[in-house]
């Protein structure tokens, strides 16, 4: 942020590229640039686009880039184009984004944000100064969720709070939803209702389908698969997610040898790659549950 920062100090902006994953603060520390940079003049010289909502070249050809060819108003040395999730363009609208970013280098800047940086061109990555962010600890979502929770007069349990923190993952934009969410639906915000509105598993749920299924129980971890996606309403890929989070918990332990985890991790990328290209999402979990059946019966 201290580079950011002299960037405002001594307002030479260069083209910048926010990589990292959701609810980090791409967004919030943009536009806090650009509202420094600009003061009250700061929505006259600023646009922000979703790219995830308009994928093709079009939105390059007209929304970039009448924007980016008119002057700046007042004091203003340059305009500034905020471009979210620009890794969802396609490569022919980044190549054209690029051509853009060139054309207007003089009166426009552009900050791009996405989650994979890798999904950017290199000429356009190369023209960037590029800044990595990285998921919240736990320690500073509850932090922060504790602050919003006491300002905002909601009730929330140690429970509600552990679920909160437990499904951002980081993620402080996912965290303020639950809490928002789940204030609400009751007075005391509790984990039970945090899990609910987002549908999420409780851990220990999880927790019980992978030892059922690895002691060989596979009619018990069925059943639990059944609870999750036919009683809870979770999707194939949240369920898959939950698992593969609950195994890299494993590694450090001694639940299972290292190269056990190894193995299931593996495993789980397979099916989560099947689900992706559209496999059946039961089929392929029972058929996880099943595999992880016959690796822990040889132990």
């Amino acid at each position: 942020m201290r580079r950011l920062k002299s960037y405002v100090r001594s307002r030479n902006v260069p083209h910048l590229l926010f990589s990292g994953p959701p609810g980090v603060g791409k967004t919030a520390a943009a536009i806090s640039m650009v509202r420094e940079l600009f003061g009250e003049d700061w929505r006259a010289n600023f646009i922000e686009l979703n790219a995830s909502d308009e994928r093709g070249i079009d939105v390059v050809r007209h929304k970039v880039k009448d924007f980016a060819r008119t002057a700046p108003l007042g004091d203003a040395e340059f305009k500034v184009i905020f471009l979210d999730e620009a890794d969802a363009l396609t490569n022919d609208a980044q190549s054209a984004l690029r051509r853009t970013m060139e054309r207007y280098s003089s009166i426009c800047r552009f900050i791009l944000s996405c989650n994979y940086s890798s999904k950017i061109i290199e000429p356009i990555q190369s023209r960037c100064a590029v800044y990595r962010f990285r998921s919240l600890s736990d320690e500073a979502v509850t932090e922060r969720m504790k602050k919003i929770a006491k300002d905002e007069k909601v009730n929330v349990t140690d429970e509600g709070m552990s679920a909160i923190v437990y499904v951002a993952r980081g993620d402080m934009r996912k965290a303020i939803n639950a809490l928002q969410a789940a204030s609400l639906m009751e007075d005391s915000v509790t984990g039970e209702t945090i899990y609910q509105i987002t549908a999420t598993a409780r851990p220990e749920q999880i927790k019980e389908l992978i030892d059922a299924a690895i002691g060989g129980k596979f009619t018990a971890a069925r059943s639990l698969l059944d609870e999750l996606l036919l009683v809870q309403g979770l999707s194939g890929e949240d369920v898959v997610l939950q698992i593969h989070r609950h195994m890299l918990s494993l590694m450090d332990s001694d639940d299972l040898p290292a190269s056990t985890v190894v193995r299931l991790m593996d495993r789980i990328g397979e099916i989560d790659f099947r689900m992706t290209e559209g496999a059946n999402e039961r089929i392929q979990l029972e058929a996880l549950l099943a595999y992880f059946a016959l690796v822990g019966s040889v132990g």
